[in-house]
């Protein structure tokens, strides 16, 4: 079968990470899945002239019900979506795109939602078949680059110590946009580095919004102990995240957060912000840290620092939930099955 695959794809983010883990569950099933970004297409008759053209495309998947599922509403053929958190926290609230939600919906053979909160939440806000709505969270595999240098990451960033053996560095990993808000920690941290020299907060990742990451550019030169990193391939940002202290999110929302998730399988303690996405796979005080301020982050920061036992068990505890929880095989089998309804 020959499957076109839509999904937000800009290269480095977490929505590229997935839609390439999930191509490559459909290509090992034996068949042709051809992945485009959303943003190649202004409207759904674009794709509709695509579908049309030889080799014929037999189905369709897409990432997020209002950016990708939008563009099959006249595809013609058999198509499921996976819910993306921007849907269920932000698109429902304008009812144009809460309408077209419900028709991409209603058409689909299927949807995914990563979490059990997620189903409920779209149940709760769209008109749907809830029968449809199959729950099967991100299979996680992490790989390190062998030949990662620490020091020149960190040289790179511009941080300056000589003291590097005990800089404890708080890793913010997320693509360069608003809903992230990577500056939300950024005066607090920078105060807390005034009085402690050796903590440091760097953001890293790809430059998405060129308005609002020159305004992130502009705010990180201003301060103290808060560095902009160029972003990485994912072994070599897997290998620093490795080397770092923590990894923070500071989402004002999220639908499943796939740094957290390979933080947790790279044995990195995590400060989430307590948002629904967030909540929903971190549970606070056993898998990581779940703040809602910025002063109660540096606040469970410091005790994070000074508590080492608090460490090794939120280390223990989400290697586990990793394991248990976010098996790729298990990933590979549901979407297997899955696109084989779209037959």
């Amino acid at each position: 079968m020959r499957v076109l695959f839509l999904a937000p794809n800009s290269p480095k983010t977490g929505n590229c990470t997935t839609a390439e883990r999930i191509r490559n569950h459909i290509v090992a099933a034996g068949h042709t899945c051809v992945l485009c970004d959303t943003r190649e297409f202004s409207s759904a008759s674009d794709v509709s002239s695509l579908m049309k053209q030889e080799p014929r495309f037999e189905a369709a998947l897409a990432i997020h019900l209002f950016k990708g599922g939008r563009l099959l509403l006249d595809a013609r053929v058999p198509f499921g979506v996976v819910f993306g958190g921007t849907d269920v926290n932000e698109d429902v609230k304008d009812e144009h795109k809460r309408a077209v939600m419900e028709e991409v919906l209603h058409k689909a053979r299927f949807a995914v939602a990563f979490t059990d909160k997620l189903k409920e939440r779209a149940e709760e806000l769209l008109v749907c078949e809830s029968k449809k709505i199959y729950v099967q969270p991100q299979g996680i595999e992490t790989r390190v680059a062998s030949h990662f240098s620490w020091s020149d990451f960190l040289h790179s960033t511009g941080v300056r110590t000589k003291q590097e053996e005990n800089l404890r560095v708080f890793l913010l990993v997320c693509g360069l946009r608003r809903v992230k808000d990577p500056l939300y920690l950024l005066e607090v941290f920078a105060e807390w580095h005034n009085q402690n020299p050796l903590v440091a907060l760097i953001i890293i990742g790809p430059k998405i919004d060129p308005v609002f990451t020159a305004e992130v550019e502009e705010s990180v030169k201003r301060s103290v102990g808060v560095y902009l990193a160029a972003d990485l391939s994912q072994e070599e940002l897997h290998a620093a995240m490795q080397k770092s202290f923590a990894l923070v999110n500071s989402s004002l929302s999220e639908g499943m957060s796939a740094a957290i998730l390979e933080a947790m399988d790279l044995g990195l303690p995590v400060l989430a912000r307590d948002v629904p996405g967030n909540a929903a796979i971190v549970e606070h005080e056993v898998t990581g840290l779940l703040y809602s301020s910025p002063q109660e982050f540096v606040s469970m920061s410091r005790k994070l620092l000074d508590d080492h036992e608090l460490q090794e068990r939120l280390v223990r505890n989400g290697k586990n939930y990793i394991t248990t929880c976010h098996n790729p095989m298990k990933e590979r089998i549901s979407y297997q099955k899955l696109v084989e309804t779209l037959h």
